[in-house]
């Protein structure tokens, strides 16, 4: 990783150690799987031959991976710019690993991380409207221990559950390219392979993670039905004897603003997968 030499190091909110922006791996910032030696993955080739590997492995593998030139110039763009109104902070700018219990119950599939939520906060849906609306939502189902979750170090941990996103890094407008999703694609395929068989529950947000959800599921060896099943919000899909698919509306302002999405409905979302985990 580059750093701009005039890129001044500033306090993490909660640690108050300053960091550039990007952070480079290893150098203290909580939560951070990777070192400073970490393989680094330059291309499709390598993201495929690096998955291979276990799972805290794996997330740190993920979190440096620059697999992907245009997300990569985004990311560390953004963080580099920031928003002004968290211009005294310093930006993770990095891909985000998955986050949560390494033996879920609950694994809640995302598009990807937040411009200025998870490219900010280095934690995946945390830092953004989005994640206010699912961490609240997790902790009343009984699936988080707290009901906001602001930065990696604030004490939040998710019970029984485990959030993925299927592209690791920011992408420009929230839309990956078709590339961008594949290129990407090894590193959730993996991750599932590794967590499926303690996982009961499946929350896909939005279209784009029930697709990523059924597969990354698919490659994983697990039964997915033909054609393949519509996504909608409180649908449910068997993908095994054991296994379920929600549908849920992604926790996006513009479905929230709305009342596309209502909390009473993300609530039965993630209670019924509470449920379904046991």
């Amino acid at each position: 990783m580059t750093i701009d030499p005039t890129n001044e190091p500033l306090p993490h909110p909660r640690t108050g150690q300053r960091f550039v922006s990007p952070v480079p791996p290893g150098t203290g910032w909580p939560d951070d799987p990777a070192l400073p030696d970490t393989p680094v993955a330059h291309d499709a080739d390598d993201v495929r031959r690096l998955a291979r590997t276990s799972l805290g492995e794996l997330d740190a593998r993920v979190s440096v991976c620059r697999a992907c030139p245009r997300l990569v110039d985004w990311r560390e763009d953004v963080a580099a710019d920031k928003r002004a109104s968290y211009a005294g902070q310093p930006y993770w700018g990095r891909p985000i690993s998955g986050w949560g219990d390494p033996e879920p119950g609950v694994l809640i599939v995302g598009l990807a991380p937040a411009a200025h939520g998870g490219n900010r906060t280095g934690r995946i849906f945390t830092g953004d409207r989005s994640g206010d609306w699912l961490f609240a939502a997790l902790h009343r189902a009984g699936l988080a221990t707290q009901e906001t979750s602001v930065h990696a170090g604030d004490g939040q941990r998710l019970v029984k559950a485990r959030m993925v996103a299927a592209v690791r890094c920011a992408p420009p407008q929230n839309k990956p390219t078709t590339v961008e999703r594949d290129t990407c694609a090894p590193w959730i395929e993996r991750e599932i392979t590794l967590v499926a068989p303690h996982v009961r529950a499946v929350v896909a947000l939005g279209s784009f993670g029930w697709d990523a959800a059924l597969r990354a599921f698919r490659a994983a060896g697990h039964a997915v039905p033909a054609p393949k099943p519509r996504f909608g919000h409180g649908v449910e899909v068997r993908l095994g004897e054991d296994l379920t698919l929600l549908g849920c509306f992604h926790p996006s302002q513009q479905n929230t603003f709305t009342g596309r999405l209502t909390e009473e409905m993300l609530d039965d979302v993630l209670l019924r997968a509470a449920a379904l985990a046991g």
